[in-house]
């Protein structure tokens, strides 16, 4: 199921009265004198509404991100959302407010796949590759929403903390069958290897969503093994046993 990109036809949007006027709600006998229950009531749906709309405005900025690319414009996804670029920016304040939230979506739903996956594994390896084969499969997608959730661009430094708690958690969920694997191996050094592992994983993932499709490309399986092989293995298995030493100390004389 193609989770990053949002195909299905959305219920038309509340026009410009809606976003701007109070929804109304009807005077009943259990109100208060001085009017209280009227604006509390109407406060709840009025934030309701919020809400609802707020939600249907991701929806269509990732649809629209998905046809543009990571780097459209608010007004281009303005425009591809048929509403204006100043509704988005009262829901969302700037890029970067909207890249938050359409962030906040697609990591949540990556991070339920990605436990998903781990928790239907019999065993360690199995669960890392099956781990890796989800987060790849989810940002293939579309890698554009990808992009746009999670690399911050138009000279925005800044990681929103949903996608640093994305990561973290992953590296957390990398741990335990580490831990399971190697047994008795020294803690202190153990601690560095999940945090490792997300840095490669996440590098030749993105490296791999940015190449071209071609009929030699590996597909988001056979990717996840190779990342995992390169992560149990590391990268001898790729070297032939026959090959010359790649540190070999330089003879005097020898450039």
């Amino acid at each position: 199921m193609n989770i990053l990109h949002v195909p299905a036809t959305l219920p038309a949007a509340p026009g410009p009265a809606a976003d701007e006027g109070l929804p109304v709600v009807p005077m009943t006998a259990a109100a208060t004198l001085d009017g209280s229950s009227v604006r509390d009531g109407r406060s709840v749906r009025w934030e309701a509404h919020r809400e609802q709309r707020r939600r249907e405005l991701i929806k269509t900025a990732r649809r629209a991100i998905h046809r543009l690319g990571p780097d459209a414009s608010m007004e281009d996804i303005a425009t591809a959302a048929g509403t204006s670029k100043s509704v988005f920016y009262r829901y969302f304040k700037d890029k970067s407010g909207l890249r938050q939230a359409v962030g906040t979506v697609v990591i949540r739903q990556m991070q339920e796949r990605i436990t998903a996956a781990r928790l239907g594994a019999a065993e360690p390896r199995e669960g890392v590759t099956a781990m890796v084969a989800a987060y790849l499969e989810m940002a293939h997608t579309s890698p554009r929403v990808y992009f746009f959730a999670t690399i911050p661009s138009d000279g925005d430094t800044r990681q929103s903390g949903e996608l640093r708690g994305f990561f973290d958690s992953v590296t957390a969920m990398l741990t335990e069958p580490l831990q399971r694997l190697l047994g008795d191996a020294d803690p202190a050094l153990l601690q560095y290897w999940p945090t490792a592992a997300i840095g490669l994983v996440r590098a030749a993932g993105e490296a791999w969503l940015q190449s071209p499709d071609a009929p030699g490309k590996a597909d988001a399986q056979t990717m996840a093994a190779q990342i995992a092989a390169w992560l149990f293995d590391g990268v001898g298995q790729l070297v032939p046993a026959t090959a010359p030493a790649i540190f070999a100390p330089v003879e005097k004389g020898q450039s």
